[in-house]
């Protein structure tokens, strides 16, 4: 083993670093507990063999109990514990093989952690435990890639009709008095022109060397209430290089969205920050969700509302947006389905009024959003969005 995975080993949790969490999970406890004193004791017990068949073995039932039922309604306590086995599980793969297959296969199962498993608020020093095996893991992930991604070129702002108030670098207390309070989506520009991220991220390259081999859930199909709609979860170099490298013509419309990436890439919220706006109501950062949408030209949300507050940043391209009011609710035909029941059975962007008559009462509001600008939507106003051009937004949300 080399000297920086040594290092790392040494950020392993102690057993008394878990055994809070683990007191009601005996067998969870049993295996994490040999796991934790193996590694604390420099791995030299000979039992290295059998440890790591019950930590497989916990993060195959763990899986299976996350899987059992709707995933909100998993303890988070089975989460973190699933979180930990991964993390066990990696350095036990670690000191079987270092080759770049096996540090692939010690990524995806980091992803899993991240994705499926809880790696919040773990024990101390879980954060940097997580940080360095990213890093660790990712360091030879280029030898991975093809050609060069395009860097995309910025899109010219535009004159564009807007039915909803505008407001320029509104502060927070206008911010609160026009918008939050009286509940009126507004188009905020110039807010978000300090982000790096609005010049680092068109080169697709960069997004490459700094995500490009996490693993990451994928949207298939142009929107998500179409039957034709599915979902992979596929690395992030492989749905860039096939969403946006050249001569991808012919490829299925595939969609990043509402996906929290920053959690599971910190290298990349360095690029943004969460607007001052949020905290006119979040007591601090950690109660904002923050979700990431990139795709091509062409991915659609149909017409749906969310139950919080929401700030729609767009960091490159630009976004067609259709909005109803809250108030419109019985007239814009949500599904029936409980997991629809969010989403408008209508096209907004081709109103069919035969089939939808109440459509005629609704007063719809178009804009568009251009690089720069930030969209203030309140709690459950209808919108519609589709991407004019390849685009990624950050959206925030809040209660």
């Amino acid at each position: 083993m080399v000297d920086s995975i040594e290092k790392i080993f040494r950020l392993l949790p102690r057993f008394e670093d878990i055994e809070e969490l683990l007191q009601n999970e005996a067998e969870a406890r049993y295996i994490l507990k040999r796991a934790s004193n193996y590694f604390e004791k420099s791995y030299l017990n000979g039992e290295e063999e059998e440890i790591s068949y019950l930590v497989r073995a916990l993060v195959d039932k763990t899986w299976e109990r996350i899987h059992s039922g709707h995933f909100s309604s998993v303890p988070v306590t089975i989460r973190k514990i699933y979180a930990l086995g991964c993390y066990f599980k990696i350095f036990f793969l670690l000191l079987e093989d270092t080759s770049l297959e096996q540090i692939e296969l010690c990524g995806a199962v980091l992803d899993e952690a991240q994705l499926l498993g809880c790696t919040d608020k773990l024990y101390e020093k879980g954060n940097e435990l997580k940080d360095a095996l990213m890093m660790y893991l990712d360091k030879d992930a280029i030898k991975f890639t093809r050609d060069p991604l395009p860097i995309l070129a910025p899109v010219e702002r535009c004159i564009a009709n807007c039915d909803i108030p505008q407001l320029d670098a509104p502060s927070i207390t206008e911010f609160r008095t026009k918008c939050y309070e009286k509940m009126q989506p507004t188009l905020l520009l110039n807010t978000i022109n300090h982000w790096p991220a609005l010049t680092k991220w068109r080169d697709l390259n960069y997004l490459l060397k700094v995500a490009g081999n996490r693993t990451v859930p994928i949207e298939i199909g142009s929107n998500y209430a179409s039957n034709e709609w599915s979902q992979q979860l596929v690395k992030l170099r492989d749905f860039l290089y096939r969403q946006f490298s050249q001569g991808n013509g012919d490829q299925e419309i595939e969609y990043l969205a509402q996906h929290e990436l920053f959690a599971q890439i910190p290298a990349l919220q360095a690029d943004i920050c969460v607007p001052d706006y949020c905290t006119v109501t979040a007591r601090n950062e950690a109660d904002v969700d923050i979700k990431a949408w990139l795709g091509p030209r062409d991915t659609i949300s149909p017409m749906h509302y969310d139950p919080k507050h929401n700030l729609l940043c767009q960091v490159f391209g630009s976004k067609s947006i259709i909005l109803a009011s809250s108030a419109d609710t019985e007239n814009l035909y949500p599904h029936e389905s409980e997991f629809l029941n969010n989403t408008s059975q209508i096209n907004a962007a081709e109103p069919d009024f035969e089939r939808f008559p109440l459509l005629k009462r609704v007063q719809f509001y178009k804009l568009l959003l251009q690089p720069g600008d930030c969209l203030y939507l309140p709690p459950k106003w209808w919108h519609y969005v589709r991407s004019e051009t390849a685009s990624f937004s950050v959206s925030f949300w809040w209660e």
